[in-house]
């Protein structure tokens, strides 16, 4: 029976999703757990340039998996033929790989999933697998989508995130510093987190985001940075419709230092990802993407003053280290 009057409750936004009809899930690394279930796959192939908790969650349900190389412009460099019950997982590393490619690779290896984390505006594809992260584009507390034909048998329980907010009220209040400590926790406490429906409280969020505002945004600022950074980016991008972030590939040069100098100008550039980096030889086309690519975020929240502040610093630490 429902509860009548009384206070007030968080009201229910705009309903607008941009993935209405896709299933809604807690996280992305448990939509591969969906998949991995109802799909009854025995062996799944991953490569080693991905985020660890990928592995971290098939190795928590015992998953037989087993690593792969990729090459120049983030494609798969694999030969093997493919079981029933074997899959590929693929990441759509930077937006890189356009729709078009995706169901080439598609009909190269049958059995495919895509990880499409950096790439959310992508649409799904007829018969492809196709995972999309919510809290990686957006301030909420979980969130997953996937687009997929297959169903899970039995009911999923749904996920609650009233305790996940206090860092992205925290941000949306203050700053980002002082509650950094909060998004780190959430982090780790998303490990141990199993399988479950999307929160009502993202899946309101989310209907609630202006998203026409967000992706005109996010072209704007990422052509600004193009433009004045390519001729220094060894990457041969191929632009996505809608960035997830400008990746600025940088050679022979101390990318540490220069991420410890933006830094201090309060400007701050992640790793993606550090394990990488400690897995995989030096002579790697792995190591030197996770090592010497600065993911410069060209999202929502930033415009051409901040875009100009950020090109600024990086030609003048780059020229002071001559």
């Amino acid at each position: 029976m429902k509860e009548i009057g009384g206070y007030f409750e968080f009201e229910q936004l705009v309903d607008n999703e941009y993935y209405k009809d896709l299933l809604k899930l807690n996280t992305g690394r448990n939509a591969l757990v969906y998949l991995m279930k109802a799909k009854k796959i025995k062996k799944i192939y991953i490569p080693y340039y991905l985020c660890e908790s990928v592995y971290e969650i098939l190795e928590k349900y015992n998953y037989e998996y087993e690593f792969y190389q990729i090459k120049e412009g983030f494609l798969p460099d694999f030969n093997k033929e493919l079981l029933e019950d074997e899959y590929l997982y693929i990441v759509n590393c930077y937006g890189q790989l356009s729709n078009n490619v995706i169901i080439k690779l598609k009909e190269r290896y049958k059995n495919i999933i895509l990880d499409n984390t950096h790439a959310f505006f992508q649409k799904p594809i007829e018969n492809v697998d196709i995972i999309y992260n919510c809290r990686k584009w957006f301030g909420v507390p979980d969130g997953a989508y996937l687009s997929t034909n297959c169903n899970l048998k039995g009911e999923l329980k749904k996920d609650f995130s009233k305790e996940r907010m206090k860092h992205l009220l925290g941000r949306y209040e203050e700053n980002a510093s002082n509650y950094y400590n909060y998004f780190k926790e959430n982090d780790i406490q998303f490990k141990e987190e199993s399988l479950k429906k999307m929160s009502d409280l993202t899946q309101n969020l989310m209907g609630a985001i202006d998203y026409k505002r967000i992706k005109k945004i996010r072209k704007l600022n990422y052509e600004y940075l193009d433009k004045k950074l390519k001729d220094i980016n060894k990457l041969k991008l191929n632009t996505p419709k809608i960035p997830f972030c400008y990746p600025l590939y940088l050679e022979n040069l101390d990318v540490e230092n220069l991420k410890k100098k933006l830094a201090e100008q309060k400007i701050y550039i992640p790793t993606l990802w550090p394990n990488v980096i400690k897995e995989n030889p030096q002579e790697s086309i792995e190591y030197k993407y996770a090592k010497n690519i600065l993911p410069i975020p060209c999202d929502q929240r930033y415009n051409k003053k901040n875009m100009e502040n950020i090109v600024i610093n990086i030609f003048k630490i780059l020229e002071e280290s001559l």
